[in-house]
């Protein structure tokens, strides 16, 4: 197999290195291709362009194939909990027993958050958006912990423990109920749920389905390789910004409705189509119509041609849900066929429009008693340590890293003269 491409331009041809990644990828390095021969690469978007060499997850968007640190995603989603996940993610392998028992020691340790942090919640408006909280209240974390590079497991474990609780505290203060602090003896998950949902003096059980359900969640949202908002975070990041910065940036990222307000728009659409008497052939006519503004949202995905095996999960994970808990809801059934009839239309099927993981996501959050305005929040916290995990391996890449700077090529006017109005002391 080559090790080298080569490029022939305007007469001349130049040596290219082929890069080939542990399961077959092969890519072109055209780092030094400006240096050599004037030109830079230009790929709109960075579709076709690895920004990185990252050990942390695999894709093969062809085969819907989703492994964490070389685990299959539909093992680690059955068999794992969030807080291991965290630390194969961040730290590369599972931990041993001993390890777990101590990480999760560290996380009970941090749930809380600097009392002052409340004052900010209080004045923010009471229609404030819990997203725009959230980034603001981690960027906030860097005024309370020190940034020194011997602080950064401490920091880590900061951001995974006090995550819950910061978005726990947001929704409380969209709805004007008061913050309920964590309870440590509970999971990750059950933890989160009893801060949202739970009031004073009054008696809160957590569903079992619903915890285990929010556990799968978190897994599969942990993180999927280079997404727009695992870019910002390494972009940001390689600036030498702290953590906490670099993660309020990757929210940022994330809060926009093509990435992480994604399922929010399933659950409109669904809705919508149930208005309209669920005529599911009519959308989706309008759907295919070229002049219509009608999307199918939750179909297709920037990286899978096949099913996103995080879909399949989810849709068994729905079903389960719903029949152990008696939940008659008219928009899974909906969904359902709504599925059932995209996948027998040539039409989909041929341009391999498949649901992804926000198609059943969002209906999932649905039953469990979350707002739409808080789905890009629960998105938030599964996707932390990726964020995380691609921060730190960054940073301690040995052969060091460079601060982001694409290129761009230019097609504003050439050269003008810019004439002396007169006007310098109006």
């Amino acid at each position: 197999m080559s090790t080298h491409a080569k490029l022939t331009y305007e007469g001349k041809e130049y040596t290219l290195p082929v890069v080939e990644g542990t399961e077959g990828e092969r890519a072109v390095d055209v780092s030094q291709l400006r240096q050599s021969s004037g030109l830079v690469a230009l790929d709109p978007s960075f579709g076709n362009t690895a920004a990185t060499e990252s050990s942390i997850t695999f894709i093969h968007g062809e085969e819907g194939i989703l492994r964490y640190r070389g685990y299959p995603i539909e093992q680690v989603a059955e068999r794992g909990r969030f807080t291991e996940v965290c630390y194969l993610l961040i730290y590369g392998e599972r931990p041993s027993p001993e390890k777990l028992r101590e990480f999760r020691k560290r996380l009970t340790y941090h749930t809380l958050l600097h009392e002052d942090m409340k004052k900010f919640f209080e004045g923010y408006p009471a229609n404030a958006h819990p997203m725009a909280m959230l980034a603001a209240m981690f960027a906030s974390l860097a005024t309370f912990y020190p940034e020194e590079s011997t602080a950064v497991d401490d920091n880590i474990a900061r951001v995974i423990a006090k995550s819950k609780t910061i978005a726990a505290f947001a929704y409380k203060k969209s709805i004007g109920q008061p913050f309920m602090y964590p309870k440590n003896d509970l999971s990750w998950p059950a933890n989160f749920l009893r801060m949202m949902f739970a009031v004073p003096s009054e008696p809160y059980e957590i569903p079992e389905v619903f915890e285990d359900a929010l556990n799968l969640l978190l897994i599969l949202h942990a993180d999927h390789e280079q997404n727009c908002s695992t870019s910002t975070m390494r972009m940001v990041g390689s600036s030498e910004a702290n953590l906490f910065a670099s993660l309020s940036a990757a929210i940022c990222a994330l809060w926009g409705p093509r990435h992480g307000g994604a399922n929010q728009r399933v659950i409109e659409m669904l809705e919508a189509i149930q208005e309209d008497g669920a005529d599911l052939p009519g959308f989706l006519d309008k759907v295919k119509d070229k002049k219509s503004d009608v999307r199918l949202m939750g179909f297709g995905h920037r990286v899978y041609k096949n099913f996103d095996p995080r879909a399949r999960i989810l849709k068994r994970a729905a079903d389960r849900i719903f029949n152990e808990l008696g939940i008659s809801d008219p928009l899974l059934e909906l969904a359902k066929r709504l599925e059932e009839t995209a996948l027998e239309d040539p039409y989909f099927v041929e341009r391999k429009l498949y649901p992804n993981v926000d198609f059943y996501s969002g209906l999932i959050y649905r039953a469990m008693g979350i707002p739409t305005s808080m789905f890009t929040v629960m998105f938030t916290l599964g996707r932390l340590p990726g964020w995380i995990a691609h921060w730190l391996e960054m940073k301690t890449d040995p052969s060091g890293y460079r601060i982001h700077r694409p290129r761009q090529i230019y097609a504003g006017p050439r050269e003008r003269e810019f004439d002396d109005r007169g006007t310098r002391h109006m």
